[in-house]
């Protein structure tokens, strides 16, 4: 019987030019580069975004993540010292006791016992924080004061917050990024990062691809930051992803059934799409409606049941999510058209290009 190989990390390591990362989006959504790859062939086409139309028939159906991010970063200053902390919102814990699990830095000047003030824009202490709790290294429970109704609260700490977008772009969160850092679909709020395949898609692509009889259908995964934590272990099957709320309604699951009934192509639009199907799985390799909490890591070799074709953005040398699209485009193939995207000088990871996987 065949040994099956182990997947080691170092597999999944390339050099980055660091003027490929992307650091402000595209003008136009869908006129970012899309690189179109063939599993079947492997070959390799060049595109814009706005043809990923052609690619898709009636009765296709993509699936879309309709998370939305909240206004996640917010800047308070420490009791006392005045001293300034990034304070990162992660996960709401108890609405009653305005509890949140929240990532801080500087980490090392912040201890339970600590208190927290938050000014708005005209200077205005408006809200108060203690810290209750250390989770991680960086992470802490702390809860708000605020007298007033959870809705005004709510209002009030999105109002002090910008958008989340990561640290590696090495600038402030600007108005732009309030807008091109969310999907045209996000409506379910929870997400600490965007789910970046569904930024390219903007309002005509998607009537073009409606006009053509082909299925739109969403699910929700709230992105946490775990999605983009490194990874420390050689071996993959140690690694622990964090865990990631999700839900697949009922009608999403009838939608992408009967196109795979038909063996229409289904298309996971991003990675955490795709966790989020293979999260729900019945016996007989169909999607089941359902809602939880996933921490499915998925790394080669591994038996996809839902989607045959994907839209992702292209990621990080050794991320969980390079490692997932290798698992199904297969490592040598995506080896290869990652190369191919340095060469043709794509843009990287968030606001970088696409590719469509068939």
């Amino acid at each position: 019987m065949a040994m099956l190989v182990k997947s080691k990390l170092s597999q999944f390591d390339f050099e980055l030019p660091e003027e490929l990362v992307a650091k402000y989006p595209a003008e136009e959504r869908d006129a970012s580069r899309l690189m179109v790859v063939h599993r079947d062939t492997g070959t390799i086409e060049h595109k814009t975004f706005y043809d990923l139309k052609d690619y898709f028939e009636e009765g296709d159906t993509l699936i879309f993540n309709n998370t939305k991010v909240i206004p996640a970063r917010l800047y308070g200053y420490k009791e006392k010292t005045n001293a300034q902390i990034e304070v990162f919102l992660l996960r709401e814990l108890n609405p009653q006791l305005r509890l949140w699990d929240v990532m801080v830095d500087p980490a090392r000047k912040i201890r339970v016992g600590n208190k927290l003030y938050f000014k708005d824009k005209k200077g205005n202490i408006v809200l108060l924080a203690e810290v209750l709790d250390n989770t991680t290294s960086r992470g802490r429970t702390i809860r708000f004061s605020f007298n007033g109704t959870n809705e005004e609260f709510k209002k009030l700490l999105y109002s002090l917050g910008e958008p989340p977008i990561p640290k590696y772009l090495g600038r402030r969160a600007e108005k732009i990024d309030e807008e091109r850092y969310q999907t045209i679909f996000a409506e379910i709020e929870g997400a600490v990062a965007a789910p970046t395949a569904g930024l390219h898609f903007s309002e005509r692509l998607l009537r073009y691809l409606e006009l053509k009889g082909i299925h739109i259908t969403q699910l929700t995964l709230h992105v946490g930051l775990g999605t983009f934590r490194n990874i420390e272990v050689e071996d993959l099957s140690k690694h622990q992803m964090d865990a990631e709320y999700y839900h697949i309604p009922e009608e999403t699951a009838e939608i992408v059934n009967k196109s795979k009934r038909e063996g229409r192509r289904v298309c996971a639009v991003g990675t955490t799409v795709m966790r989020a199907l293979e999260s729900s799985i019945t016996a007989q390799g169909f999607l089941r409606p359902s809602e939880g909490w996933t921490n499915l890591f998925i790394y080669p070799p591994f038996e996809f049941h839902i989607a045959n074709c994907m839209v992702t953005n292209f990621h990080m040398p050794k991320s969980s999510l390079f490692i997932m699209v290798s698992a199904f485009g297969g490592l040598e193939l995506m080896r290869e058209a990652y190369q191919e995207a340095i060469k043709e000088k794509y843009r990287f990871f968030t606001y970088g290009d696409a590719m469509l996987i068939l």
